[in-house]
């Protein structure tokens, strides 16, 4: 976290969207680098380019089980007429000793398998008898039962062209490649790749840890018994599963009472495995708003301008927000509203690209595409204020679902899209060119 010394006191004006998200990402900075093991760096980002230290394949190999034959041997083969070689032995994958392949001869060679001096094609075995002296045959016996497959003679039905059958060296990657550039997310086909080419270790920018929790007397967890006046916590399961989704590690905190001390001190606690927090609720203007109460004040004796500002946002939902930084190590903190709509939208606008700033990734944001409106009636948009609707998107299209005051959780469940109401719309209608952020 950089210091906030420039940063304004937010309940000073209503600040827009962009503002806030701006305040944001000039604050969080990308996480230090560190060598971790291949599969400890799932899901990192890559820090410098990877170049090949060694060509894959290595050497030319078989892309068949079959036989590896000269091309001159087996030139005009058939069924009527088949080439009968000798077979001089065995060519599995890591076999150090090769046989050679002279005039009339082949050798049985395996999938990967190095292509054996003197060789110049592989036939695949469904091509051959097998040694069997009959016909085609659809695969080979074990070695272990039926050694003497390496030996004897072998009967081929069709020609082979040079380098039938052959991955040639380098074919894949050559040494002194680019094999991957920093600012890689490593899914498993990268870690594939490292692991192929020699590398156990790489030095990426480690997975942000975020420490997720929500705040509020009413809520009570999944499997618990509700009693009168409270409602399941959702929030926190919602943006825990957001916060992994973005690439982080994501750690749940059970929901918090509205109480101001209970508050401080288990964030405090949660700090020695935050690079993020974010909270939901108690941000608001009510007696009651826990957040707001215990963290207003709170700020960094060794920093300027550090602490948490709770702002007014022109946005519809999520207009209470709260950001800086608490603790020793200016750990930033970001304090959503507890409305389960505004709370995730709020996570997408502003938690998400703060997470992958720490990645260091420069794509923060997702994608965003142009629709025409789905709908029957107009949409209405309060003046100057920025209203994200949920919606589903398909082919062009974009229909709001839940309605434009939903704060149903179940409009969440069925949006793939936020419809984006520019801040000077007072109505949007139906058919409409509208900005649509895809959430899939």
């Amino acid at each position: 976290m950089s210091s906030a010394a420039t940063r304004a006191t937010g309940q000073d004006r209503l600040w827009s969207v962009s503002e806030h998200l701006e305040d944001i990402l000039a604050t969080v900075r990308p996480l230090e680098p560190i060598e971790l093991q291949l599969l400890d760096a799932q899901g990192c980002v890559l820090v410098e380019d990877v170049t090949v230290p060694v060509s894959l394949p290595p050497f030319d190999n078989s892309s068949m089980d079959g036989y590896a034959v000269r091309v001159a041997d087996v030139a005009g083969a058939s069924e009527e007429f088949p080439a009968a070689l000798t077979v001089v032995g065995d060519v599995a994958a890591g076999l150090a000793e090769l046989p050679y392949v002279g005039p009339g001869e082949a050798a049985r060679i395996m999938t990967g398998a190095p292509l054996p001096p003197g060789a110049e094609a592989v036939v695949p075995v469904e091509w051959t008898d097998g040694g069997l002296g009959e016909g085609a045959v659809q695969g080979m016996r074990a070695h272990s039962s039926a050694p003497e497959g390496a030996a004897g003679q072998v009967r081929v039905h069709r020609p082979a062209q040079a380098r039938a059958h052959v991955r040639a060296k380098g074919s894949d990657v050559k040494a002194g490649d680019r094999a991957l550039e920093a600012g890689t997310i490593l899914g498993p086909p990268q870690i594939a790749l490292l692991a192929a080419i020699g590398r156990g270790t790489v030095r990426v920018r480690p997975r942000p840890r975020v420490v997720v929790m929500s705040t509020g007397s009413e809520l009570v967890q999944p499997d618990e018994q509700l009693g009168s006046g409270q409602i399941y916590d959702s929030n926190s399961f919602a943006l825990c599963a957001a916060a992994r989704d973005a690439g982080a590690i994501a750690y749940r905190v059970g929901a918090v009472a509205d109480d101001a001390e209970t508050l401080r001190s288990t964030i405090e606690d949660q700090l020695i495995r935050a690079d993020l927090v974010v909270t939901t609720g108690g941000v608001s203007v009510g007696a009651y708003d826990v957040v707001k109460e215990a963290l207003s004040s709170v700020g960094d004796e060794d920093e300027e301008g550090a602490g948490i500002d709770f702002r007014k946002l022109a946005m519809q939902p999520g207009k209470p927000q709260g950001f800086g930084s608490i603790g020793p190590d200016h750990t930033p903190l970001l304090a959503l509203p507890g409305n389960p709509v505004s709370s995730y939208v709020s996570f997408e606008l502003f938690a998400r690209p703060a997470i992958r700033a720490l990645m260091g990734l420069d794509d923060l944001h997702r994608p965003t595409t142009r629709a025409a409106l789905d709908t029957d009636k107009a949409l209405t948009s309060p003046a100057g204020r920025r209203q994200f609707l949920r919606g589903t998107y398909t082919d062009g299209k974009v229909k709001p679902v839940g309605g434009a005051g939903s704060h149903l959780v179940a409009a969440l469940a069925q949006a793939d899209a936020l419809i984006v109401v520019p801040e000077d719309a007072t109505s949007v209608e139906p058919g409409a060119d509208v900005e649509v952020v895809l959430l899939g």
